[in-house]
This record gives structure tokens, C-alpha cells and sequence, in this order.
């Protein structure tokens, strides 16, 4: 048995962008929720692509979005690299997924709590936990939190299962994206013995993928890796301004060749319109013109 690496952006959007109960277990699992009516128990998936309401704004894409059954919003990511503008990115899409639920003239009443959460394959801080939750708080007497946004921040190589044993769901869910990968020929027992992640373990089987899906989940690995040896070198000669260009160049850039790459071949293989711009993020009209 060979299965395919879950931080891939096919194999993580075909986990949990495509199966609802695997994204209710995992939020609850990752997400700060204190008591038990807190957490979900169903949910609703969102267009990942937040159309701006003008042209003259930016359009932005997500991996997955949604929302659960009180009408909060989720967006989850996975960033296999660490930038300096990787923080304003969150906040932009958090912001415009939050101001995006009024229309003119509704109560701000209406609004409910954004979520971001995001799976960084990358170590950021100086801090030796590897769970980050950034509010908004009123820093120096009441401690008072403004509700409305919440961001999680995890950096998956500091993750070491032995020193989190607190939250198991938490545990098993770290322990599978950063244990299985193209390596392993059997998973673990003990994510085998939990009935969701059994599930989501079973979604990596490369022979659930299409040979069209093979190829592009083989040129993301290649995109990485040159967006990574673009941004170190930028790093080691001290240019921010270079390091966001090569964020820049290695990711966008190297991203939408990728998708319009898979969007040929799945258009090749007859696969329907809707699955096409799900897997790939496109707009039908940039798929049609291919």
C-alpha cells in the first residue's frame, strides 16, 4: 500500500474539503473551544474563492471554507512555507469572510465569529509550542477580547506527540498529517483505530487518485520545492524585498501553471466542470479557455 502526503493541496483539500464529518472532527479537534456546545456538529461548505463584490478588489482563494450550524465561518489552510506576508494574508481573508455576512443596511448583530485556521509546515517563532491563538485584547488592564476573529497559527515541525497527550483528537490528527506521507506502507495502529481518522487515512491511497491527479500532486511537490530554494536563497542574502518576490514567483505563479496543468488533463479525461474548479481553484471561464 502506498499513500500520497496529506499537507499536498489535492490530497488536503480532497480530506477535508470533501468529506464533512473528517472537517467537523478535525476544527474540534484543532480549534480552542472551551465548552462542549461550542464545538460543531454539522457544517456547510463555502465557495473557497471570496469573489470581491468590486473589481477593484482583490480576489482570494482558500483551501477550505465553511460554515457550521450557528452560522460561524471557517477557513482552514495549509502553508507548506513560512512568509512574512503569510500573517497579512490571514487576516485579509479572515476579515473579508467576517464583513462579507451583512449586506447593506443588516445589524452588525448578524455577525458571527471567523475562525482561520492554518497548518504550517514551516517553523515561524521562537517559541518552543507549536500551538499558536491570536485574538484581539485589550493589552494592559481588563484583558477584555473583541469577539469576531480568531487565528490559529500550527507549526507541524515542532509537533511531537509525546508531550501533548491533553487532547487525543488533537494528537491523532497532528500525528496523521505529519506521519503519513509517499514512506509509509502501514499507518499506524493507533490512527487506525480511530474510526475518523481510519477514513481520512484511507483517502491517501494512491490508487484512489486518477493518473491526471498523480501528475499534478507529483508538480506541486516540484513547485515547492523551487519556491523553496528561491526563498532561502532570498533569505540568505538578507532581501525582504526578494524574499517576497520569490514567495511570489515560486508560489503564485508556480501554483496557477499547476492548476491550469491539471485542469487540461482532468478536461482530457472528461471530468465534470464542477469537480475541475473544485480541484483546481479556477473560474469555469479560465477552464473553458484552455
Amino acid at each position: 500500500m502506498r499513500y500520497l502526503n496529506p499537507k499536498a493541496d489535492l490530497t488536503f483539500k480532497k480530506v477535508f474539503g470533501e468529506h464533512p464529518d473528517l472537517i467537523i472532527s478535525f476544527l474540534n479537534a484543532l480549534l480552542p473551544f472551551e465548552k462542549p456546545e461550542e464545538e460543531i456538529t454539522q457544517v456547510e461548505y463555502l465557495n473557497p474563492e471570496m469573489v470581491p463584490q468590486t473589481p477593484f478588489h482583490k480576489d482570494s482563494i482558500v483551501d477550505v471554507r465553511c460554515k457550521d450550524q450557528s452560522g460561524r465561518q471557517f477557513i482552514v489552510e495549509m502553508q507548506m512555507m513560512w512568509t512574512s506576508a503569510y500573517k497579512q494574508r490571514v487576516l485579509f481573508n479572515a476579515s473579508k469572510a467576517y464583513v462579507s455576512q451583512l449586506d447593506k443596511g443588516k445589524d452588525y448583530k448578524l455577525l458571527q465569529p471567523v475562525y482561520s485556521l492554518n497548518l504550517v509546515n514551516d517553523t515561524f517563532s521562537d517559541s518552543k509550542g507549536y500551538y499558536h491563538d491570536f485574538q484581539i485584547v485589550e493589552e494592559t488592564e481588563t484583558r477584555e477580547v473583541i469577539e469576531g476573529l480568531r487565528f490559529i497559527f500550527i507549526e507541524l515541525p515542532k509537533f511531537t506527540p509525546d508531550n501533548y497527550q491533553g487532547k487525543k483528537m488533537q494528537v491523532l490528527w497532528l500525528r496523521y498529517l505529519t506521519e503519513i506521507n509517499e514512506k509509509t506502507r502501514e499507518a499506524p495502529e493507533e490512527l487506525m483505530e480511530n474510526p475518523e481518522i481510519k477514513k481520512a487515512v484511507t483517502q491517501l491511497e494512491e490508487s484512489a487518485f486518477s493518473k491526471e491527479q498523480l501528475l499534478g500532486y507529483d508538480h506541486f511537490w516540484d513547485v515547492v520545492s523551487t519556491a523553496k530554494m528561491q526563498i532561502s536563497s532570498s533569505r540568505r542574502e538578507g532581501r525582504e524585498e526578494g524574499l517576497e518576490e520569490g514567495e511570489k514567483i515560486g508560489i503564485e505563479k508556480g501554483e496557477k501553471k499547476k492548476a491550469k496543468e491539471m485542469a487540461r488533463l482532468m478536461k482530457a479525461d472528461n471530468e465534470p466542470m464542477g469537480k475541475i474548479i473544485r480541484y483546481t481553484n479556477l473560474s469555469e471561464e479560465e477552464i473553458n479557455s484552455l
